[in-house]
């Protein structure tokens, strides 16, 4: 089972894209724009999307949003984030949000295990 309750990663990525066009169908012109905003903020520029995608991983972790995690290691992945990345940032998580992300980072290491076996596979991880 995947960090976010999903027993596969396709799961949680139809379900997400699955419920974003509804709310972006339905959401008002604030929702519309902050959705917006949040796909912009992540673009190269200053910082390079990798590392901002590492920045959103690790502040998804430290907030304990599973579903955030989940969705900034595959971005991190599409973006070729080793293993050693991934640990070290895990670290950062660790020191600044203390002991209280570590159910996190049990269920993060496991979607990592996932990403790469599907990796492996010739399974597309994109989201």
């Amino acid at each position: 089972m995947s960090s976010t309750g999903f027993n596969t990663l396709e799961e949680f990525k139809k379900f997400r894209e699955k419920m974003n066009e509804e709310i972006l169908n339905r959401g008002t012109l604030n929702t519309k724009r902050f959705w917006a905003l949040d796909g912009a903020v992540y673009k190269d520029g200053a910082l390079d999307s990798k590392t901002k995608e590492l920045m959103g991983l690790v502040a998804s972790m430290v907030l304990r949003c599973d579903d955030c995690i989940t969705y900034h290691m595959i971005r991190c992945a599409e973006l070729n984030v080793t293993d050693e990345e991934f640990f070290e940032a895990f670290d950062v998580a660790l020191i600044v949000g203390g002991s209280i992300v570590i159910p996190h980072l049990r269920r993060a290491v496991n979607t990592l295990l996932e990403i790469r076996r599907m990796q492996l596979n010739g399974e597309s991880i994109s989201i």
